[in-house]
């Protein structure tokens, strides 16, 4: 009891004491909570869109090493965001994520063929298949209008951003297509174009969409 006693008036902060309470109650090491406490702050963009694309990828990775997470997740029409994030991000494992192919025109792939033998030569993965939150729904929405679960779930994740909703849905996708391990990982989308917004996450496949977890918005734009 002495000891703990000593080690309590030791703590520098309340945060210190936190971490602390919950090592001494659960076992949780004392110093791994204060590393990954520190630099946890939110970063909010005074605009939506592609101008926000390099910092977010600085950002993500920055916070990405701070937590030892070596996946990373983006959404990525041409590929021009994902060989930005392999510049920045030189050791993390990078999946980007594309329209499904028939998005812009029937049977046609949203990449060309350059864009995706330039990504591979860079060791980056490519996933395009169907979107996790929309899909066939969206598809049946068209002929008959009403109240449709996964859509429904997609526009409450836009509450916080449209890049929330697409770096959710990437991580969705990227679990499907058997790119991820299970561990988490950092997950990066934007509106329209381009980057502004990278979540903390514990991914899951589609028919586990529940289990997945969002620890921390690293950044994402104001929706004033």
């Amino acid at each position: 009891m002495s000891e703990l006693l000593l080690q309590v008036k030791s703590l520098g902060t309340r945060q210190h004491f936190c971490c602390f309470i919950k090592e001494y109650k659960c076992g949780i090491n004392f110093r791994d909570c204060e590393s990954t406490q520190k630099g946890s702050a939110l970063t909010t963009f005074e605009n939506i869109g592609s101008e926000n694309t390099e910092q977010t990828i600085r950002l993500a990775c920055k916070r990405a090493k701070e937590l030892n997470i070596d996946e990373l997740v983006l959404a990525s029409t041409s590929g021009k965001s994902a060989l930005l994030a392999r510049e920045i991000c030189k050791d993390m494992k990078i999946v980007a994520v594309t329209y499904h192919a028939g998005a812009k025109s029937p049977f046609e792939m949203a990449t060309t063929a350059e864009e995706r033998a330039e990504l591979a030569e860079k060791g980056i993965e490519l996933v395009c298949c169907g979107h996790a939150l929309s899909g066939v729904e969206r598809g049946i929405a068209k002929k008959f209008p009403g109240p449709y679960p996964v859509l429904i779930m997609a526009e409450t994740l836009r509450m916080f951003g449209q890049g929330t909703k697409v770096a959710v849905e990437c991580a969705i996708m990227a679990a499907d297509s058997g790119y991820l391990s299970g561990k988490t990982i950092m997950s990066l989308g934007g509106s329209a174009k381009g980057l502004d917004t990278a979540l903390v996450l514990k991914p899951a496949n589609m028919n586990a969409v529940f289990d997945i977890k969002i620890h921390e918005i690293v950044c994402k734009p104001s929706l004033m």
